[in-house]
């Protein structure tokens, strides 16, 4: 059996895709972590404004990704984010682990 880690992925669409184009990178990116872990939870937070503009973009909408998988996938993950159209800003993490 693969050894599986936790992670967290927190990514910033572009508004400009619309209301359809968003969701369908949210399903997107949801059937990709499926196809290689195991997804825990999808939170999607919305539309926010940017600490900065991004691409002349003042807001974005966030979604954080909660996932587990083998410890190859987060930078194949983070390949695919960097050449999609749409993805602002991304960020793979390992969260801290919850004290007992």
């Amino acid at each position: 059996m693969k050894k599986t880690e936790s992670y967290e992925a927190m990514l910033v669409f572009s508004l400009a895709q619309g209301e359809e184009g968003i969701k369908a990178l949210v399903e997107k990116f949801k059937g990709l972590i499926e196809s290689a872990g195991t997804l825990e939870s999808v939170e999607e937070w919305g539309k926010r404004k940017l600490a900065y503009p991004i691409n002349y973009e003042p807001d974005g909408y966030y979604v954080l990704y909660t996932f587990s998988s083998a410890p190859e996938f987060p930078a194949e993950f983070d390949r695919v984010l960097g050449i999609t159209d749409g993805v602002l800003r991304s960020l793979i993490t390992v969260p801290v682990a919850k004290k007992q």
